[in-house]
């Protein structure tokens, strides 16, 4: 090769490196950086079908009385406080009813009067009993006359239908007392169960009217058994056709906040609720699987239930925030995302099975908001979120 020849080659050599170099430098400067996704690996674990309410529900007792008495009086004896617990007979109100009581005194009185006129008569009966078979057995001897035995006889008669109607007086004065002790009653409230007291409406000397036909009025007493407590909670009609007594549940209330109650349907309601047309739903009660769960709770507390409709374990499962419409997901294979359709199974708003399309281990794309997330993107894992949980 002549050093011309030579020194030509070199040239083209050094001008193609140079070339190379800058298209080099060029892809390097200008090169996308991988978009930075948050993965979860696609693993075996439990899945549920569950159904929640559509609005808060609340802490329900099983037993709740708003008692007040039938008659109107004006409070002469009040014996309880707001928050006192009391036991199943104890008086809480009593109204005055002095003459009632008085009524009564006089009743018992006529019914002790009744009875011991009831023995006096009854004792002249049996005497004039015997009289008339003595003179049975006189007339009989021809020691008195016929007249005389028909005189005793009569006698004897009359006086036992005296005695036969004390007993029914003593019947009327007994009724006459039950009559009283009834209207007595009627001024006194007791306790029909043991429970708290929630709400006292009334003061010492301050009358008490019963609510007229049609208008409701504050009870007196608000009485709460808050030793069976559940939860109420209203279910979409569409959701509620899933359910049926005993499922299991979870309930979790405001005020124990990360904190799951397990429990079960104790009933579904056997009607459709319409506070607004486009909000139809049934409500459905939840009771705790252990009463002591619910020993300190609150009538009241805002709460909401899960209510698991059917559950399968051991399935391959991804987070449900990973699932695209159409049921697609991104999978980072390598620093590529790769699209794939999936054929989903259970699903809730934690996990969803995965039928088909994935397999165990390969890392799906939680992050679907972040900008540059997409099929075909170049990505890095930001931080990895196992499939653990329920």
């Amino acid at each position: 090769m002549s050093p011309e020849t030579s020194r030509r080659a070199r040239r083209i050599g050094l001008a193609v490196l140079a070339v190379a170099a800058a298209a080099v430098a060029i892809w390097f400067f200008t090169r996308t950086e991988p978009v930075a996704v948050v993965v979860a690996p696609a693993e075996p674990g439990r899945v549920e079908s569950t159904v929640a309410n559509t609005r808060a529900g609340s802490v329900t007792a099983c037993r709740r009385a708003k008692l007040a008495p039938p008659l109107g009086g004006r409070i002469d004896k009040l014996t309880v406080r707001k928050g006192e617990r009391v036991k199943k007979g104890q008086l809480l109100i009593e109204l005055w009813n002095e003459d009632l009581v008085a009524r009564e005194r006089v009743s018992s009185e006529q019914l002790q009067i009744a009875r011991a006129k009831e023995r006096e008569t009854c004792a002249l009966a049996e005497i004039a009993v015997r009289a008339a078979e003595r003179s049975r057995q006189l007339r009989a001897q021809g020691f008195v006359s016929e007249d005389a035995v028909d005189r005793a006889v009569n006698e004897a008669e009359s006086k036992k239908a005296a005695c036969a109607s004390m007993g029914a007086q003593i019947q009327e004065a007994e009724a006459r007392i039950r009559a009283s002790r009834a209207d007595t009653a009627r001024t006194l409230v007791r306790a029909p169960f043991d429970g708290i007291v929630a709400e006292v409406n009334g003061e010492l000397g301050e009358f008490l009217t019963p609510s007229p036909p049609g208008i409701p009025t504050l009870p007196a007493i608000d009485l709460i058994d808050d030793s069976c407590l559940y939860v109420s909670a209203p279910i979409d009609e569409v959701d509620a056709a899933q359910l049926k007594v005993g499922m299991p549940g979870r309930i979790t209330l405001d005020a124990y906040r990360g904190k799951h109650f397990p429990g079960k349907v104790r009933r579904i309601a056997p009607y459709v609720l319409a506070l607004e047309k486009q909000a139809r739903t049934v409500e459905v009660e939840v009771e705790f699987d252990d009463p002591g769960d619910a020993r300190h709770l609150l009538v009241g507390y805002s709460a909401d239930v899960e209510i698991v409709t059917a559950a399968r374990d051991s399935v391959l499962r991804v987070p449900t925030t990973a699932i695209q419409p159409g049921n697609r997901v991104l999978v980072l294979a390598g620093d590529v995302l790769e699209e794939r359709t999936v054929e989903p199974g259970l699903a809730n708003w934690e996990f969803t099975e995965v039928r088909s399309g994935l397999q165990r281990g390969e890392r799906v794309v939680t992050s679907l908001e972040r900008a540059g997330v997409k099929a075909g993107a170049r990505a890095r894992a930001e931080a990895g979120v196992g499939a653990a949980g329920r």
